[in-house]
């Protein structure tokens, strides 16, 4: 209450009034990749609300993670700090991300900001990895059943099932449960448009967290018959992709408790699997336009800076893997869309952005100072000019000296024993072709190895990296 107090103080003492501010809702995705209709990543994508917002403000195309997984993923969100310096590389529980070493200790995180400048800050759903177990809203809606309902029992895939997997995931799909209000992600969605439909003597913001399509794939049913199984489209797969990944990539990347793309071609659950995160994913566009229209009814909107984004991608076959957790492209790639009042409509931008940048542009935007120095750069100059000129890579971290270093065409994969992969993205879109130590683009590589740290800091004791050989030798028993 003192700070929110002294920050009044401050606002009008400088002449600014906070309700001259715009509000912000910002809808935060979980596992949701660059599948979604406007960024054309699969064919058979339903996500008409999504692509609304997209047509009404800015779509970033080439926009990335800062981690491959949940926790470290949404902690740079939060604070505008790459995990590279904080040491939060993997998950961790939302109360812990300021203690993992100096520089995460001096984070201030987003909504702190905002209700230091006289906002209203309000969230539900999952934000952080917890939900808002860090305590940041001045109003939180709670995080329901989190990934539920789940089934008692498994439809399609446990990893107890086969003596030759380790490790624990929620991984399955089918038609569960029966009403969509029974969903988490509706009852989020209930309770963003009851805040909607208010009236508030202060600007605010409003953080909605969708789980779908984080696994387990359920849905009721209707949402599945909207995908016929027998049409659905498998992403491309190369059985021998992998043998021009270095050792390193392979054992950074391995996910022992997934299922593979081997396994589900011999079990003919591919285009099953594939469906049910088709479905999962226009299930939560679903949500997404409901909270669209509420705020559009609201008379809040003619006001409001709207953003959205997922916190990292998935793959869905390719690679041999049915997972997020490693630095290739179809795990760090996001939807990212900002929509404000006034900008661009239907614009692109192709610039290499990255979710820490978010941090810097709502503060650009709404005229916010931060308290101390955050790592992303402001959006600003593309939501003016989608063509400016932009020299800023997305940088990607999984574990200590693992890091993969986008532009606007080729991705660089260093790993902490030296070895990389290259790849043109332009000509190799599925990355099958490692270019690493091809003179013909050498330099060009040479150019996105010059924005790796020289320094990482040592990773958190705070987190838990998931079970795999490569990170238990390191850092001992984790969890999904």
């Amino acid at each position: 209450m003192k700070r929110v107090v002294l920050s009044v103080i401050l606002l009008m003492a400088i002449g600014v009034r906070a309700q001259d501010r715009p509000n912000v809702v910002m809808i935060i995705i979980d596992d949701l990749n660059d599948w979604v209709g406007v960024m054309k990543g699969h064919p058979q994508a339903r996500t008409p609300n999504i692509d609304r917002l997209a047509s009404q403000g800015m779509l970033f195309t080439n926009a990335h993670c800062q981690a491959p997984i949940c926790g470290p993923s949404r902690a740079a969100l939060l604070t505008g700090l790459y995990p590279f310096r904080t040491g939060n590389y993997a998950q961790l529980n939302d109360e812990d991300i300021r203690k993992s070493n100096e520089v995460a200790a001096k984070a201030e995180f987003l909504p702190d900001l905002f209700e230091r400048h006289g906002y209203l800050t309000m969230g539900v759903g999952k934000i952080f990895h917890n939900g808002d177990k860090a305590k940041v809203f001045d109003r939180y809606g709670g995080n329901f059943d989190k990934y539920g309902p789940s089934s008692e029992k498994r439809f399609r895939y446990d990893p107890k099932w086969f003596p030759e997997k380790r490790g624990g995931t929620q991984t399955d799909w089918g038609a569960y449960p029966t009403h969509d209000s029974l969903m988490t992600d509706h009852k989020s969605a209930d309770w963003a448009v009851a805040q909607l439909d208010r009236k508030y003597d202060k600007p605010f913001m409003l953080t909605v967290g969708f789980y779908r399509p984080h696994v387990p794939w359920y849905v009721p049913q209707p949402w599945l018959d909207m995908f016929m199984e027998d049409s659905i489209r498998t992403p491309a797969y190369d059985p021998k992709d992998m043998e021009d990944v270095p050792a390193m990539g392979r054992q950074v990347s391995d996910v022992p408790m997934m299922p593979t793309t081997e396994w589900m071609i011999r079990t003919g659950q591919w285009k099953s699997a594939v469906r049910a995160y088709l479905a999962s994913m226009a299930f939560v566009d679903a949500q997404v336009g409901r909270v669209l229209d509420a705020l559009d009814k609201s008379g809040h909107a003619k006001n409001t800076i709207v953003v959205l984004m997922s916190d990292h991608g998935y793959h869905l076959g390719e690679k041999n893997r049915f997972a997020k957790q490693a630095l290739w492209e179809r795990d760090t790639r996001v939807p990212l869309i900002i929509r404000r009042p006034g900008g661009a409509v239907g614009g692109r931008s192709g610039a290499s952005v990255q979710l820490v940048d978010i941090y810097p542009t709502l503060a650009d935007l709404c005229g916010l100072k931060p308290s101390g120095a955050v790592d992303g750069h402001s959006l600003q100059p593309l939501l003016k000019n989608p063509g400016a000129a932009w020299k800023h890579p997305a940088l990607v971290s999984y574990g200590p000296g693992n890091m993969a270093v986008r532009d606007e065409r080729y991705r660089l994969i260093r790993y902490e024993d030296g070895s990389e992969e290259w790849y043109d993205l332009l000509k190799d879109p599925n990355e099958w072709r490692n270019l690493a130590g091809h003179k013909s683009v050498a330099k060009r590589f040479e150019a996105l190895r010059a924005h790796i740290p020289k320094e990482w800091a040592a990773s958190s004791k705070y987190v838990k990296y998931p079970v795999n050989d490569y990170f238990e030798a390191r850092y001992g028993k984790g969890g999904e």
